[in-house]
């Protein structure tokens, strides 16, 4: 499609151009001022800009914007002659001279760049305008130092930030406003990190995702309600959650003997969305002691979310299993099952999970499911062990790669398995 605006014209079929070139000039000029913030909104930065030549009263009404985004598609042309960070610059300086009113969004995306340019005056010019919700996403070549002025913006109610430094002033108060913060590739010490969260009184949502923590961290967040975190667990502790209700846990490059699954669900009274995800935490032979369950039962879960998971005797399927036991009143329970090294011999550690009953569990997911011995079993023992299942949903996407008679033969198995439910039906899914 080609439609005329000013000089600038968008593609639209030829039959409608001429309609399109007919229309008053002064209907651009007539629209009410809400309208034209409604296009604007829908439209990239750079288009919006270009809305300057429309009329007189289009020239500068893009600077009274409240929601600005800036990345590449602002500078990058076919024929750069300039710096990328030249031209940021400039861009940088052209808005901070013209823009009116304002900003409640700003997102701020130069993540490509070699170096991060100076951006202190340009935050402190947010930090003036009623800045409500912010993403920064820094150069990942080098981490840029955030300047002072970023813990000024007392209105800040969403904060995002990626690729660099944070230290907080020590005049530091807190974002008293602050309900979601997300931290990606940053570097701040566990003890700022601590101090940071615990001064969001309202923080309801928190993402963090950090290569490097030395030490432990207590997340002490009342108002929290979802938690992700990718990194360490042995150095989290939810301390003082009392709302939290989903939890995601990925642990990365951690030893499993500084696993201490009493200490992170401490104060998770009210948890019902569980995801842990092992697939990156090593497990020594030296280690011997897996436990049997948490000291205390969460009652509260609902939902447990396993990826990952090899159903073959080892520490991470016990990690599993033991949490599984924690979970008395389990309703969803989606394990996604790793076939490497699957093996044809069935698990001793899911045999040992045969006492236990699933009174509240409804429904049952098997994601990548190849019909190995181990996978027949536990599909065995969880419909043998749910009085009240309704469904078992089967991911078919890998057994589809097998041979017809050995799918027929999986199939023809698992429909003379003994349900707990009369409910209970058995869904293959693609």
């Amino acid at each position: 499609m080609s439609i005329v605006l000013g000089d600038y014209c968008y593609m639209m079929p030829p039959k409608r151009r001429k309609y399109c070139r007919s229309l008053p000039p002064d209907v651009l000029s007539d629209l009410p001022d809400n309208v034209i913030d409604v296009i604007l909104m829908c439209l990239p930065c750079k288009d919006v800009v270009r809305t300057s030549i429309l009329s007189k009263k289009w020239r500068y009404h893009w600077c009274r914007l409240t929601k600005l985004t800036l990345d590449s598609s602002l500078w990058v042309t076919k024929k750069d002659l300039l710096n990328p960070t030249v031209k940021f610059t400039k861009i940088i300086y052209q808005l901070l001279s013209l823009h009116e009113g304002p900003i409640t969004k700003f997102t701020l995306n130069i993540g490509f760049l070699e170096n991060c340019p100076d951006i202190g005056n340009f935050i402190s010019f947010l930090s003036r305008k009623d800045i409500q919700h912010l993403v920064l996403d820094l150069s990942w070549k080098m981490l840029y130092k955030l300047p002072s002025s970023l813990f000024t913006c007392s209105q800040l109610r969403h904060l995002t930030l990626r690729n660099c430094l944070i230290h907080p002033p020590s005049a530091f108060q807190g974002f008293d406003m602050l309900t979601s913060l997300e931290l990606r590739n940053v570097k701040i010490s566990s003890v700022l990190l601590e101090s940071l969260i615990s001064r969001c009184p309202v923080l309801k949502r928190l993402i963090l995702n950090i290569p490097e923590i030395l030490s432990i961290i207590e997340i002490n967040a009342p108002m929290l309600r979802s938690f992700n975190f990718r990194g360490d667990i042995s150095f989290i502790c939810l301390k003082n959650v009392p709302l939290l209700v989903k939890v995601s846990l990925a642990g990365d490059d951690m030893r499993a003997e500084n696993l201490d699954f009493a200490k992170v669900f401490e104060s998770c009274s009210a948890l019902e969305h569980l995801r842990l995800d092992f697939s990156n935490t090593m497990f020594y032979d030296d280690y011997n002691e897996a436990p049997t369950r948490l000291p205390f039962v969460l009652n509260s879960v609902k939902r447990f979310y396993l990826p990952h998971i090899m159903l073959i005797d080892s520490y991470k399927l016990s990690f599993a299993l033991f949490l599984i036991r924690s979970f008395p009143c389990l309703e969803y329970l989606e394990i996604q099952v790793d076939n490497e090294d699957s093996g044809y011999e069935e698990s001793l550690e899911l045999k040992h999970l045969s006492n236990v009953t699933f009174n509240h569990l409804r429904e049952v997911k098997i994601e990548l499911c190849t019909g190995s011995t181990s996978e027949m079993q536990l599909i065995k023992l969880l419909l043998a062990n749910s009085p009240v299942l309704v469904r078992m949903l089967i991911d078919r996407q890998f057994l589809d790669d097998e041979p017809l008679d050995t799918r027929l033969q999986v199939f023809a198995e698992i429909s003379k398995f003994s349900h707990a439910s009369p409910k209970a039906e058995v869904v293959y899914v693609d």
